[in-house]
């Protein structure tokens, strides 16, 4: 994985504006990426805390937050490849975070007032979500902008790095203001993070006027969707992304009211195992381009997720604080397996994608992969209502050896490389 900026010139494709260096665009797109994903990362622990301790919740009610989170997959998912391809990308992406602004900062408003409820963050749970749809579509499409193809492995491991970063240190530092300032008032951070990034955006420079369309959005859908699943490495690729998004949202999902309740494990540590996805990501993004010159990228990806499904086998041995350390281990293996194959499958839909087809390529590939969050969240409180948590955790980690199946009963098995 490189470091540092971008020197190249923006290729020939690019259809952003020329007045500020690529470099500098890189740098300040980065800036607002890394604040942002920094406050979401305290919120993944403040959240689900605020139901819990501030609002008594149920497991199928902490379980029914996360899932209504990332709900916006299924309802966006297809169309936010047209919106995004159809609006401006600066413009829409700073409304985003606006939207974002709000919703957060409406909880601990209400929580002072005296007024919150278990409705307003389910409420604010899908505000976000939806908003995260449009600004995560418009990021996928703007980076290969201004990147060229050559070192788009490189820089997409830099950015798969830099989240994982605040994927690790945002947990830890959420559950120590958890303990400081309450979930409620941790949730502040994140709402000014989407102000700092907000701004950032806002001072980069537009895209090019996009051209109006007279093909009907139904269509535009339809062919990004025809493109996908009938192509011979990206269609298994699709479903191989769907088991695993699954399987590791039900986990995240279980992960804090097991801890909780299950295990007796005290807020500060639930941050910290939180953390250890982080830390998986940060070695994910490093071994991930060594892994695929030495080994191929396809056989890279089919290793990498037997790897990190066999390690998520660990995370139910933890059964009170003392054996914590099985959930960590696992978590970060399941981690590192995960972000090793999103960094190599999302650089080959870069790549391989025609530009004009780009956005409505991610749009699908996240509408089917991303919209089994939810599902994975919904069906793992179901399954930990009706057996126990011990049980269910037991059961979606298990199922996390669906991924890597997909992968070795489809044509891949016999390939070193995707492309």
């Amino acid at each position: 994985m490189t470091s540092g900026e971008s020197t190249t010139e923006v290729p020939e494709h690019s259809r952003f504006g020329r007045t500020m260096s690529p470099a500098a665009i890189f740098r300040r797109f980065w800036v607002a990426t890394t604040v942002s994903g920094a406050g979401s990362a305290i919120t993944m622990v403040a959240l689900p805390l605020v139901a819990l301790t501030v609002l008594d919740a149920s497991v199928f009610e902490v379980t029914l937050l996360n899932a209504a989170g990332q709900a916006g997959w299924l309802v966006l998912g297809l169309p936010a490849g047209v919106i995004v391809q159809r609006y401006p990308l600066r413009g829409l992406q700073v409304v985003m975070d606006v939207v974002r602004l709000a919703a957060i900062g409406s909880i601990p408003l209400a929580w002072w007032l005296g007024g919150l409820t278990y409705t307003h963050l389910l409420l604010a749970a899908l505000l976000v979500g939806f908003a995260n749809v449009l600004f995560d579509i418009g990021n996928a499409t703007f980076l290969p902008a201004i990147v060229e193809k050559k070192e788009l492995n490189a820089r997409n491991s830099l950015m798969s790095g830099t989240h994982a970063v605040t994927q690790t240190g945002g947990p830890s530092a959420g559950a120590v203001l958890v303990q400081v300032m309450g979930p409620v008032g941790a949730l502040v951070l994140d709402a000014v993070s989407y102000l700092v990034s907000a701004i950032a955006l806002r001072t980069l420079p537009e895209r090019t006027a996009p051209q109006k369309s007279q093909v009907s959005p139904g269509r535009l859908i339809r062919e990004g969707w025809n493109f996908v699943v009938r192509h011979h490495v990206m269609g298994p690729t699709l479903v191989w992304a769907m088991a695993t998004n699954f399987f590791c949202s039900a986990i995240l999902a279980l992960t804090p009211v097991y801890l909780v309740r299950a295990a007796d494990t005290p807020a500060a540590l639930v941050g910290v195992v939180l953390a250890m996805d982080g830390l998986g990501a940060v070695i994910g993004s490093a071994l991930a381009t060594r892994l695929a010159r030495a080994l191929g990228t396809a056989r890279a990806l089919i290793v990498a997720s037997t790897v990190g499904s066999l390690t998520a086998l660990l995370i139910p041995l933890t059964t009170s604080s003392g054996t914590i350390f099985y959930f960590m281990i696992g978590n970060a293996g399941l981690s590192a397996g995960v972000v090793v194959g999103s960094i190599l499958t999302r650089t080959y839909r870069q790549t391989e994608s025609p530009p004009e087809l780009l956005s409505r390529v991610m749009a699908t590939t996240r509408f089917v992969s991303w919209g089994a969050l939810p599902l994975g969240a919904a069906v793992s409180g179901l399954v930990a209502d009706a057996a126990g948590l011990s049980p269910a955790l037991w059961l979606v980690c298990a199922g996390t050896l669906t991924a890597p199946l997909v992968l070795l009963l489809s044509p891949l098995r016999s390939r070193r490389d995707l492309g």
